[in-house]
């Protein structure tokens, strides 16, 4: 029974935001689609803006969303095998948790290379590693602002 309410604690979140994220990479979110929203939008804030910046401010939002979407997975994935242990930090969790991310963000990619508007680029799986990484980071970070100790 502990074991069934520790998965569904810890790694349930873990497959949930998955889901989103494989949500994100169908054509629905694809840069042909977003940019519907995001180019009108950037138009109205700085209508002195040139289309070529314009363009790349919403290369740089879509790319902002994978760079936090891995960050989210790995918290919850280091929060997934850290688990209920009574230890803050160990660095085989760390070390999961990046590779989670790296083996996801590979299938995601694989995944959008079967999606007609997307494309499947390494650059992005360099994105979201980084976002993993800088999770990981945040999380040291915050241990020793907090003060809290390795065990």
């Amino acid at each position: 029974m502990k074991l069934q309410r520790d998965f569904v604690k810890y790694w349930i979140p873990v497959i949930i935001w998955m889901g989103f994220i494989f949500w994100m990479s169908t054509g629905t979110f694809s840069s042909e689609h977003t940019s519907r929203f995001i180019v009108p939008f950037l138009q109205s804030l700085t209508p002195g803006l040139s289309m070529q910046d314009i363009d790349f401010i919403h290369e740089l939002i879509r790319k902002s969303g994978h760079l936090s979407e891995y960050f989210v997975l790995g918290l919850l994935s280091f929060r997934a095998f850290r688990g209920a242990s009574a230890r803050r930090w160990r660095l085989q969790w760390t070390i999961f948790a990046v590779a989670v991310v790296a083996l996801f963000a590979v299938s995601d990619e694989l995944h959008q290379s079967f999606v007609a508007s997307r494309n499947c680029s390494l650059f992005d799986v360099g994105i979201d590693l980084v976002g993993g990484i800088l999770s990981q980071g945040a999380i040291i970070l915050v241990r020793k602002i907090v003060g809290y100790n390795a065990k």
